[in-house]
């Protein structure tokens, strides 16, 4: 089977050939989803730029390899909700890239994908400052709501445009963990988020669109709420900051992982633990299939501990797999 074929095996639970390190895509991108500026920037600019993104949030590029870190919030101020003008997802400035795109697709052999980066709490604290949105999900809970809304309305809007081209999977992402547990707590997640998530996730639920989901950190207590939501892939799944045996006996035939991979043993190597990470995990989460192995954040990684690991992944990953030697 090709590897789109596959990658359906893996998340359908459906006796896969192999393991791979994530479905075959071709994505497209409306123009700002990299935080770019409609006077330029955006996530590759060089170290040491600065720029204003489209929804008026000021950038600085610090490291390479790196997304650079928001240092001016729009709304950092209740009052400034009042003037502030939203980006209209039907601008051609920022919709038409999609279709640019769609155009230059060259073939039918992956899944065509729409990006959502930043879905909702991310670009709300990019917004509103990350300090000011802890606050005022106590003290201003009605700006908050109406944050999310607006900043949803304008994902919606984008998914038309996705939806338009027959998208067959998509790829939101807000973090919601830290190391060690949630960032938000369950309560705020389900109050704020989870109504606003539901308006997008129905969307796509109805046309029957496969949905990639990234959250770093620990995201345990969140796992129930992705798979009611209808969460298809989840990554980056922490190898560091989750019990990865609970999760995937909470998701197993139910919703597939990709990542688990420590990505600092992945920086540091050698070559040798970097493969006896890899069939580790694929044997841990992978029997069943519903496992894409993958690190469990993208950094520059130094090549030859690239070449290691997806060498480890063809060698290892083959169905029936066996288990790692003692």
């Amino acid at each position: 089977m090709n590897a789109k074929e596959n990658a359906l095996r893996i998340i359908h639970f459906d006796h896969p050939e192999r393991v791979v390190t994530g479905p075959p895509i071709y994505e497209l991108l409306y123009y700002g989803v990299n935080h770019e500026g409609f006077d330029g920037g955006g996530h590759d600019s060089p170290v040491g730029t600065s720029w204003t993104d489209i929804w008026g949030t000021g950038w600085h590029k610090e490291l390479a390899g790196v997304m650079g870190f928001p240092r001016h919030n729009p709304l950092a101020e209740v009052t400034a909700l009042k003037t502030y003008e939203w980006p209209d997802p039907d601008d051609e400035r920022i919709c038409q890239r999609i279709y640019d795109l769609a155009a230059q697709r060259p073939d039918q052999d992956s899944f065509l994908t729409g990006s959502h980066r930043d879905t909702l709490w991310e670009k709300a604290y990019m917004l509103v400052g990350m300090e000011n949105m802890m606050v005022y999900f106590h003290t201003e809970p009605e700006f908050v709501r109406e944050v999310l809304h607006r900043i949803m309305d304008f994902q919606i809007g984008i998914a038309r445009h996705y939806l338009k081209l027959g998208v067959e999977m998509v790829r939101l992402s807000d973090d919601l963990g830290t190391q060690k547990g949630p960032l938000l707590s369950p309560r705020i997640v389900q109050e704020f988020l989870v109504p606003e998530y539901e308006r997008l996730f129905s969307l796509y639920r109805e046309r029957g669109v496969l949905v990639d989901f990234h959250s770093c950190g620990n995201v345990e207590a969140f796992v129930p709420v992705f798979m009611r939501l209808g969460v298809s892939i989840l990554n980056p799944v922490q190898a560091t900051a989750n019990d990865l045996d609970k999760i995937r006996s909470m998701t197993r035939g139910q919703m597939v992982l990709r990542g688990g991979v420590s990505s600092a043993l992945l920086m540091e190597g050698p070559p040798e633990r970097i493969a006896r990470e890899a069939q580790q995990r694929i044997w841990q989460l992978g029997r069943e299939g519903g496992y894409f192995c993958a690190p469990d954040q993208g950094l520059p990684f130094p090549q030859a501990h690239v070449d290691a690991f997806v060498a480890a992944v063809d060698a290892y990953g083959r169905y029936p797999l066996s288990p790692p030697a003692a």
